[in-house]
């Protein structure tokens, strides 16, 4: 689906910008749209939707793309030096391990064939839920799969488990009401989970201090007017808004001017450092990275000084 914002004079500059097809990725986008944000900046924005944040960066290091979303799980991505993160979007809390009826625990999924998008956040979900068991990945069948294929794979029970995430879980609920949650990011309170916009590696400054204002302002719009964002994003998904708050009740929003402020203090860097100790531990990053390598905290303060 790709969803093109009219452009109002031919001095503008387009911007193609991916997103993931749930409250987190496309709220900001269908914001900026609706309250004409982009036009200000002096830009146009072709937006598309993709499954997942690794194939965005993949597109953003083709040229395919200019600017993307990602979850936590993709965070390893920006952070090994394939995209820049531009702006931390939220804290989410969407992603859990689901099992088919009967099965009540990770320790219940030893030996079975539990779906994972790899790269993701369902895939660090998982991680972090076997290693809380004492269990590897070597105590279950892992089998890589996308986002889609996890949802008919495990309605048609061809798999016993999978590290996925809200409003897909939804949707398998539908037609497999009683499956369990084995797993959630909410059990792991000492690490946060955020999302971000990224850019890639070579794209210009200049546009990149654009495209955060455009984010700034649509943020502090969702900010301040919650229920109405819901309806916006569920406008632009084409689905129904209850099904968009139930996926925005996993999700911690915050101002634009917290976000600065944690950026100022570190806040933002423990964060990613958090993320970075996980995917060293789990093989993603050879070593640690500093934060500052590669997410544009300064362009995102000056952007909201301006």
């Amino acid at each position: 689906m790709t969803l093109s914002v009219t452009s109002c004079s031919s001095d503008e500059t387009t911007v193609r910008f991916g997103y993931i097809s749930d409250f987190n990725g496309a709220s900001l986008l269908a914001i900026a749209d609706k309250q004409g944000l982009w036009d200000k900046q002096g830009l146009t924005a072709e937006v598309k939707v993709f499954t997942n944040g690794p194939l965005q960066i993949q597109a953003l290091g083709a040229g395919d793309l200019d600017f993307g979303y990602i979850g936590p799980g993709a965070m390893w991505l920006p952070a090994s030096g394939k995209a820049k993160v531009i702006a931390i979007n939220t804290l989410a809390y969407a992603d859990r391990v689901i099992a088919q009826p009967g099965i009540t625990s990770m320790e219940g999924l030893r030996g079975k064939k539990v779906g994972v998008p790899e790269g993701t956040s369902g895939e660090m979900v998982l991680n972090l839920a076997l290693q809380k068991a004492g269990m590897t990945t070597q105590d279950i069948q892992k089998v890589p799969m996308d986002p889609s294929t996890v949802v008919s794979a495990f309605v048609s029970g061809q798999i016993d488990g999978a590290g996925i995430w809200y409003p897909l879980i939804d949707t398998i609920k539908a037609k497999k009401p009683g499956l369990t949650e084995v797993a959630s990011t909410r059990q792991f309170p000492d690490n946060s989970f955020p999302t971000a916009f990224v850019a890639g590696t070579k794209t210009d400054p200049a546009l990149t201090e654009k495209v955060i204002k455009v984010l700034q302002q649509a943020n502090d719009w969702r900010a301040a007017h919650p229920d109405e964002a819901i309806g916006e994003a569920a406008a632009l998904l084409k689905v129904d808004k209850a099904k968009v708050q139930a996926d925005a009740a996993n999700v911690q929003t915050m101002t634009t001017a917290d976000l600065v402020a944690k950026t100022k203090d570190g806040t933002v860097a423990t964060w990613l450092n958090s993320l970075g100790e996980f995917f060293v531990g789990t093989g993603k990053l050879p070593s640690l990275p500093d934060p500052s390598t590669y997410y544009t905290g300064d362009l995102y303060t000056k952007a909201f000084t301006k």
